[in-house]
């Protein structure tokens, strides 16, 4: 009998049933639906909070499934991660308390300390393993990236690795669940920047100019890490850098990030043609991209991978260039700069 530690009304939630796209409706929200009202409150209300709710819905029921069985979690594992996707480039306010985003999702990890500090893990006491302890442990271990290790392993796993499952995806779940919960009075802030008692957001545009810097962050991201780790150089392409290649997600991750900050970027000024004809070209190059992170050892692949880092590159200049002046703001400070 499986033992959560999350809220009881998990258990009356259906097994899931859905695809590799998952949480269609929330996260159909989060990252499709057209553009709204322009600057911050769009951002919070249509982007932001949406996509926080799809992915502690998804997180909550692949929590929920009673099953240690690989391929019975696989789909709802494929879910959470396509909803993380939608709001992973938020790299502030809930998402920096107490490391959440890299505890959701650590990589890269050159070194291996999440596959070290899991196999400690697997060969201690299992009766030890619960959400709390997991809490405890290194961000590298825990999250997504824990659990592909485990449904995904590349070798044969040392011991038992359910309790470990069970405990890795109820510690998910708690951080989704807090994170969509915290969105509520971190979205009030800056909803209400400027006004008198905000010691966060002092003005409007302090409000803007975060948001505005999680998108050009979050573009340089894809193009330096997403794609750049496996894109190498043309005589080393190393596809075995990529993204989630266990679990065969580098392409996708690539795809859904890009449609994510379109979203993003359209919500903070819909009237911006041209940032929307680089995104929309980006994105055209992403889709055509064989979704075997493999291939690139091809040359023809590794060339249109790098189209696409360059695309990528120019959607960030072009958004720079467009909406910076068009908000009246310039970029800040992120925690992620540095990286």
């Amino acid at each position: 009998m499986r033992h959560h530690t999350i809220s009881p009304v998990t258990r009356c939630l259906p097994p899931p049933a859905w695809g590799r796209t998952g949480v269609a409706g929330l996260l159909a929200l989060a990252i499709s639906s057209a553009p709204g009202l322009a600057d911050t409150a769009a951002v919070v209300q249509d982007h932001a909070r949406p996509g926080y709710a799809a992915f502690a819905l998804a997180a909550t029921r692949l929590a929920a499934i009673e099953s240690c069985d690989p391929e019975a979690l696989r789909p709802a594992f494929q879910a959470t991660y396509d909803a993380w996707m939608a709001v992973a480039h938020l790299a502030l306010g809930p998402a920096e308390e107490d490391g959440r985003a890299l505890a959701i999702h650590f990589w890269p990890d050159p070194k291996r300390l999440g596959a070290k500090a899991q196999t400690a893990l697997l060969t201690g006491d299992p009766a030890a393993l619960s959400p709390d302890l997991i809490a405890q442990q290194s961000v590298a271990a825990r999250g997504l990236s824990g659990l592909e290790r485990l449904l995904y392993p590349a070798e044969a796993l040392p011991a038992d690795p359910c309790p470990l499952i069970q405990a890795t995806a109820d510690d998910l779940a708690r951080m989704a669940t807090a994170l969509d919960a915290d969105w509520g009075p971190y979205g009030d802030l800056l909803l209400a920047a400027g006004q008198p008692g905000n010691d966060r957001f002092l003005s409007e545009d302090e409000a803007t100019q975060a948001l505005f810097t999680q998108l050009a962050t979050g573009l340089e991201a894809v193009a330096d890490r997403r794609i750049g780790r496996p894109l190498g150089s043309f005589d080393k392409p190393r596809p075995d850098l990529a993204e989630s290649r266990a679990s065969d997600r580098p392409v996708q991750n690539i795809r859904l990030s890009l449609r994510a900050l379109r979203d993003l970027a359209l919500r903070l000024n819909p009237d911006s043609p041209k940032t929307k004809a680089a995104f929309d070209r980006a994105i055209g190059l992403a889709d055509a991209l064989d979704p075997d992170i493999d291939r690139i050892a091809d040359p023809q692949g590794w060339l249109k991978l790098e189209i696409l880092q360059q695309a990528v590159r120019a959607t960030r200049d072009t958004a720079i260039a467009e909406l910076g002046p068009a908000l009246g703001v310039e970029l800040g400070f992120n925690a992620q700069d540095g990286d």
